[in-house]
C-alpha cells in the first residue's frame, strides 16, 4: 500500500471521517448555542467577569486574576499566571452564555486550588503530548517510506500521547462544568429557569472535547491497522 494514498483508503472513510464529521457538528453546536444564549440576559444582570469572581469567592479561592482577552470563545484559565482570561463577549456580557462560560473557567481555577488529580495529570503530560503532536506523523510517514517498523512504532507511541492527553481532558472539562453549575445554582446566581440554557452551552462545549478524542483515537487505530497490515 502506498502511504500517500492512505488518506483516501477504506479505513479513513469508516474510522476517521465519521469522527471528523462529529467534530464539525460539535464546533457548529458550540457556536450556535453560545450565540443563541448570548441573547438571553441574566435576570440579575450578572456579567461573566462577576460570575467568575463570585464562583471563586464562594469556593474560598483567592489570588486569581480575571482579565479580558481578544477573540471569540478564547476564554481560558492560565495556571502559570493564575489568571482567568475572558473574551469580550463574556467579560462584560450580562448573559446566561457568558455566565456559564466564565463560571466554567473559574471551575478550572478551583481544580488547581483543590489539587484535582486529573488536571494535575493533564498538566504533567501536556508537554509530552505537544512533542508527540509535532513528531508523530513525520516519523510515521518516514517509517512507511523507508520501510522501518521501528520508526513507525515510535511515531504511533508519540501519537498515542496526544490521544491520552485528550482522554485526560474529558474529566477535567466535565468536572469544571459541574462545579460551575453547582455554584451558580446553589447560590442563586442563575435562576432555575436559566440553568437549562447554561447547561446547554457547557454541554455543547464539552462535545468538542469528546469529538477531538474521537478523531485522535480513530486516526491512531487507523494508523495502527495500516502498520500491522504493512508488517
Amino acid at each position: 500500500m502506498n502511504f500517500l494514498y492512505m488518506p483516501f483508503d477504506a479505513l479513513y472513510i469508516y474510522l476517521v471521517l465519521p469522527a471528523f464529521v462529529l467534530s464539525l457538528i460539535a464546533q457548529f453546536m458550540v457556536k450556535h448555542s453560545f450565540k443563541k444564549y448570548s441573547k438571553q440576559r441574566t435576570l440579575n444582570g450578572m456579567t461573566g467577569a462577576q460570575a467568575a469572581a463570585e464562583v471563586l469567592r464562594r469556593q474560598g479561592v483567592s489570588g486569581v486574576r480575571i482579565e479580558r482577552v481578544s477573540g471569540s470563545l478564547t476564554d481560558h484559565f492560565d495556571p502559570r499566571s493564575n489568571t482567568i482570561r475572558l473574551s469580550q463577549s463574556v467579560y462584560d456580557a450580562p448573559t446566561v452564555a457568558a455566565v456559564g462560560v466564565a463560571a466554567h473557567e473559574a471551575g478550572h481555577a478551583i481544580q488547581y486550588a483543590r489539587n484535582y488529580a486529573p488536571i494535575k495529570l493533564r498538566a504533567a503530560i501536556i508537554h509530552v503530548s505537544k512533542f508527540g503532536s509535532m513528531l508523530s506523523m513525520p516519523l510515521i510517514i518516514l517509517g512507511f517510506f523507508m520501510d522501518m517498523m521501528g520508526l513507525i512504532t515510535i511515531g504511533l507511541v508519540l501519537f498515542a500521547t496526544v490521544a491520552l492527553f485528550q482522554l485526560v481532558t474529558l474529566p477535567v472539562e466535565f468536572n469544571a462544568s459541574h462545579r460551575a453549575v453547582s455554584v451558580l445554582d446553589e447560590h442563586g446566581f442563575l435562576r432555575k429557569e436559566e440553568l437549562p440554557a447554561c447547561k446547554k452551552v457547557l454541554a455543547s462545549a464539552a462535545l468538542t472535547y469528546v469529538a477531538a478524542l474521537a478523531v485522535s483515537v480513530a486516526q491512531l487505530l487507523r494508523l495502527f491497522l495500516v502498520a500491522r497490515r504493512r508488517r
